[in-house]
């Protein structure tokens, strides 16, 4: 492991600072570049092999990591979140981050981020879209709505934005001339984003039937509470379900407890909302469903149970069963909802876990 050269790299939009250090030989060296792969990976062949390459997870993605990676050299990108940071370090460079990665990289502190193929990637922001897409939409509309509000208009039925919400909400006229344009342009901007939201659920629509997430969406939209768009989103972040255990699916999308121990006493807190921000998300939003009544599967849910394997079929009927009645016992004893829908979506990501990984398992034995 000595024998190794460590190389730490702080990337940035503009140039990338690196640290090259031998904990055998005691040699340093550190230089600036451009943020140019072809630069980065020229410096880098400089120094003798064995190699070992370091940046932070961040903004500019992972092209660095595929180029040195296409060359042959060992290059891993390390999780921000879980950096060490002395808490008395005040000092923040980039030639101390790019030393700081190496340091950590030579004593195998380095908590590795998995690398996605651009395919793999496409898909990701492909989902990501549809996510910023509903979030813009919720938002526009909730701007018409304060317009109507502020001013003293209340539609007179509970169900929005239908075809009869819609008529209505043209109809709606103001004396101030300023009033009326703000209010028609911000209608228009809310149907121009519904528009949008749906043409980019066609997408999905189409992406996932044939994308090699195909089998693992089609057994999440098994369980309740899990949707297309919502399989399609998880089935892409995720990606390697094979990688986890149905307990440490949890901790990886941030949905454990925080705890704090010192001595006899032991603390638990919220949960740690460490890993992938998206996918917990989703699983949170899916884990109110299961807090309906539940007896037998729906229409939809019937329909999509058909198109799926008999242990598929098995194992998501049992989930559905299991975290119902763990939302009738969280309710039996009057368990802050919040609280107990974090710990719904614990359990339910390890459902999903139970469903896709064996899927995954099942496709690379019989490729290979």
């Amino acid at each position: 492991m000595f024998e190794h050269t460590f190389i730490g790299l702080d990337v940035h939009a503009v140039n990338v600072v690196g640290h090259a250090l031998s904990p055998g030989t005691g040699e340093i060296s550190a230089h600036t570049m451009a943020a140019d792969p072809a630069m980065v990976l020229e410096w880098v062949r400089r120094f003798e092999p064995p190699l070992k390459v370091v940046y932070e997870s961040g903004p500019t993605g992972f092209v660095l990591a595929r180029h040195l990676r296409a060359a042959g050299i060992d290059c891993v990108v390390a999780a921000s979140s879980k950096l060490l940071r002395a808490p008395g370090d005040r000092i923040k460079t980039d030639r101390r981050d790019a030393r700081v990665l190496a340091e950590m990289l030579a004593v195998g502190s380095v908590t590795e981020v998995r690398i996605p193929d651009p395919d793999e990637e496409a898909l990701r922001d492909l989902s990501r879209l549809r996510s910023g897409a509903a979030k813009d939409l919720a938002h526009a509309r909730q701007q018409v709505n304060a317009v109507l509000l502020r001013h003293g208009i209340r539609y007179p039925k509970d169900t929005r934005w239908t075809q009869e919400h819609r008529q209505w909400l043209i109809a709606q006229r103001f004396s101030e001339p300023a009033l009326q344009f703000t209010y028609e342009a911000d209608v228009e901007q809310a149907e121009l984003l519904a528009a949008k939201l749906s043409r980019i659920d066609k997408q999905v629509a189409a992406t996932a039937a044939a994308c090699r997430y195909a089998s693992v969406i089609d057994a999440l939209m098994c369980l309740r509470g899990i949707q297309l768009t919502t399989a399609f989103g998880l089935a892409v972040e995720i990606g390697d379900w094979t990688r986890f255990t149905g307990s440490s699916i949890g901790s990886y999308l941030g949905l454990v407890p925080s705890e704090e121990s010192s001595g006899q006493s032991r603390h638990q807190g919220p949960i740690t909302k460490a890993g992938n921000t998206y996918a917990r998300k989703l699983l949170i939003e899916a884990a109110w469903v299961h807090r309906r009544p539940y007896t037998r599967p729906g229409d939809r849910l019937l329909r999509q149970l058909d198109l799926v394997a008999p242990a598929t079929r098995i194992r998501a009927l049992e989930g559905n069963h299991r975290l119902h009645r763990k939302w009738e016992h969280f309710d039996e004893r009057h368990k802050m909802p919040v609280k107990a829908n974090a710990a719904i979506a614990r359990e339910l990501a390890g459902w999903c876990w139970s469903l896709a990984a064996p899927l995954q398992q099942g496709e690379r034995m019989n490729a290979a």
